[in-house]
C-alpha cells in the first residue's frame, strides 16, 4: 500500500454568523515612539476581515465587508492552525465591536 498524503488545507470559510479575521501585529512602540519591552505588550484586539460567512454577506443588517478594519474582543475568538504564525481567528459577529471606516473623499 502507498503512502497516504496529508491533504492541504486551500481556505477557511467560516460558518453562521461569524468571520475570519487575520490579527493585528502586537504594538511594539507608543504613538510617542517609547519602545515596550516583550513583558508589557499590548493586547492587540484589532484585525482585518479576510472572510465573511454567506449568512453575513446576505445579511444587510451587518455592515461587515471583507477586508474591513474592526476591534474585536478577543475572549470568543477562536485561533485557527491554518498558517505557521497562526493569526487567523473566527470571530462571532456580535464579539466585532467596531469597523474603522474613512470618511467620504479621504484616500484609502
Amino acid at each position: 500500500m502507498g503512502k497516504a498524503r496529508k491533504a492541504a488545507f486551500e481556505y477557511v470559510e467560516p460558518i453562521g454568523m461569524r468571520v475570519l479575521v487575520r490579527k493585528d501585529e502586537p504594538k511594539r512602540e507608543t504613538k510617542g515612539g517609547i519602545a515596550l519591552p516583550d513583558a508589557a505588550e499590548i493586547p492587540t484586539i484589532t484585525g482585518r476581515i479576510v472572510t465573511i460567512s454567506t449568512q453575513i454577506e446576505n445579511d444587510p443588517d451587518v455592515p461587515l465587508r471583507q477586508y474591513d478594519k474592526v476591534l474585536f474582543h478577543p475572549k470568543n475568538a477562536i485561533p485557527v492552525d491554518f498558517e505557521s504564525d497562526n493569526q487567523l481567528f473566527v470571530v462571532p459577529v456580535e464579539d466585532v465591536v467596531a469597523v474603522f471606516r474613512r470618511q467620504d473623499g479621504e484616500g484609502a
